[in-house]
């Protein structure tokens, strides 16, 4: 069966006949935090099945969204990575996962959750008009065992997989309670009392973080 169209000359119709299949958005959602192996993306999208993601990724890379890379040494891994149209979905998945908050309720015993997909939602939070130009900082988290970062730097805020190089503040907690954060469902202040969430650094960095991702202090 071949690839579905709307069939529609419109801008909508058009973009979802691009990222509208079924784990297209998932796939790119996976690959905003960085570049990622087969086996990573495998193992971050349950339930996909080789065949399904091989086609995903064929289809992504035939309309530019993403492109084949090997990391520099020592890593030297074949990585698919976002190109400057695939980072364009960037927007576009933060605000489904603003939007998806509302819909998220808790977890049943089926759900799965990734420390990446709460990276994903608190990242949704992000409001632009907070990250003052002229502040150049750097937030850790440490998920349930993986490390992401959020750099900001002259107006601009970016998540990536991995530890800061010298972050002004450390985040640790588990892929629950940060997804809780992100939702509403627990404040800033409770995470720290009930010690689900641990903060490590300057006290006016944690203010202008909090402030930047629209969590009340």
């Amino acid at each position: 069966m071949g690839k579905r169209s709307y069939d529609q000359h419109c801008s909508v119709a058009r973009a979802l006949d691009v990222v509208g299949e079924r784990w297209t958005l998932l796939v790119v959602r996976e690959l905003l935090t960085g570049p990622k192996r087969f086996k990573d993306l495998l193992e971050g999208l349950p339930g996909i099945g080789t065949n399904l993601l091989a086609a995903r990724l064929k289809d992504l890379e035939g309309h530019g969204i993403l492109r084949r890379a090997t990391l520099p040494p020592p890593a030297g891994s074949k990585v698919y990575e976002l190109t400057g149209v695939g980072l364009a979905l960037e927007p576009v998945v933060m605000a489904l996962s603003q939007w998806g908050l509302g819909f998220l309720g808790n977890p049943d015993g089926d759900d799965d959750l990734r420390p990446s997909w709460a990276m994903v939602a608190v990242r949704s939070r992000l409001d632009p008009g907070a990250v003052s130009e002229g502040v150049r900082e750097s937030y850790e988290f440490r998920v349930t065992g993986e490390v992401f970062h959020v750099r900001v730097s002259d107006g601009k805020a970016e998540v990536r997989q991995g530890p800061a190089s010298e972050p002004d503040l450390i985040f640790s907690g588990d892929a629950q309670a940060f997804l809780a954060l992100a939702s509403g469902q627990l404040e800033p202040a409770d995470a720290i009392q009930s010690g689900s969430v641990r903060i490590e650094g300057d006290h006016n960095a944690l203010a202008r973080c909090l402030k930047m991702f629209r969590l009340s202090a």
